[in-house]
């Protein structure tokens, strides 16, 4: 009989793949992830994984247990959403992890909207970039994620996740405001192809946004200035010191000093934000209550069409 728990190892492992990360995320020392990893090799008469300096990677035989991992895990979060509800589910805490702006744009006012329909429910926030806060939701470090799409994303028919879509919004042009494209309307990108750049840093799923917008427009952006707030990225761009794309809520209310923004002619880059749950756990009566209200406060957020 395989035992769960070591499933979830398991998983631990393919995502993270090393045995040092995967026993951080699930608190667990190295010796007791490699402990349980030969004990489920032992349970399954297979050898799972293949270890080099670099890490380990999955062996047939792993990958073919891993497909069946996302099965059972996730009819392991259905049955407890079962259980609970059974027990009525009334009350008890859900936690998010998001961006700072999906914060502003969509769970602060969903908790709102829950705190008026369901009281019993508490929501604990987690600030935590796009493509952090699904790792969270999969290491069980949250509960629910709210997300950015960005190339290497786990794609809507990922068997680890459910996924719900929320808005679609658009980058626009951030420039000084005697910068001499700033008497456009509307900005084609291709004419900043001599610019200096401001950008968040790699990793961050609006840097993929930004080279991927500058590379269909025939070029690629000499990013110069880094940064991940928002706040800093326009302020050097009041300076003079590059031009800037940045999603369009995250302009809202901003203190635009020295700086205009423009709308990017053409397809523009589109930031895809979406809420996930680990597969199985939509139907939980503490998180489905959190996901409607994500969707109906997300209606009418999306500004535009774009890749």
């Amino acid at each position: 009989m395989i035992d769960p728990r070591r499933l979830r190892i398991l998983r631990a492992v393919a995502d993270h793949r090393t045995v040092t990360a995967a026993a951080a995320a699930l608190y667990l020392t190295p010796s007791a992830v490699s402990q349980q990893l030969n004990a489920l090799e032992q349970e399954t008469g297979h050898a799972l994984l293949i270890r080099s300096g670099k890490g380990v990677r999955l062996t047939a035989a792993g990958e073919i247990l891993l497909t069946h991992t996302h099965a059972v895990l996730a009819q392991l979060e259905r049955a407890e959403a079962e259980l609970a509800a059974y027990a009525d589910g009334a009350a008890g805490e859900v936690s998010v992890a998001a961006f700072a702006t999906g914060i502003a744009e969509v769970v602060a006012p969903a908790m709102v909207r829950l705190a008026q329909a369901r009281p019993g429910i508490r929501v604990r926030v987690r600030d935590a970039e796009g493509d952090e806060s699904l790792q969270l939701v999969l290491d069980a470090e949250a509960d629910l994620a709210v997300a950015v799409e960005y190339r290497g994303a786990p794609g809507a028919d990922d068997r680890r996740l459910a996924r719900v879509p929320l808005y679609a919004e658009p980058f626009d042009a951030v420039l000084r405001a005697d910068h001499p494209l700033a008497a456009k309307d509307r900005v084609e990108l291709a004419e900043f192809h001599d610019s200096d750049w401001i950008g968040p840093y790699p990793g961050n799923p609006c840097h993929d946004m930004v080279l991927l917008a500058c590379e269909l427009a025939g070029f690629e952006p000499r990013l110069v200035h880094s940064s991940d707030d928002f706040r800093a990225v326009v302020a050097l761009a009041g300076a003079g010191a590059g031009v800037a794309l940045v999603p369009r809520s995250a302009l809202r209310g901003m203190e635009l000093r020295d700086t205009v923004v423009r709308p990017v002619a053409g397809p523009a880059a589109t930031r895809r934000v979406f809420a996930a749950v680990r597969r199985g756990a939509e139907t939980h009566p503490l998180i489905r209550p959190l996901l409607d209200a994500l969707a109906d406060t997300a209606e009418g957020l999306s500004t535009g069409g774009g890749f």
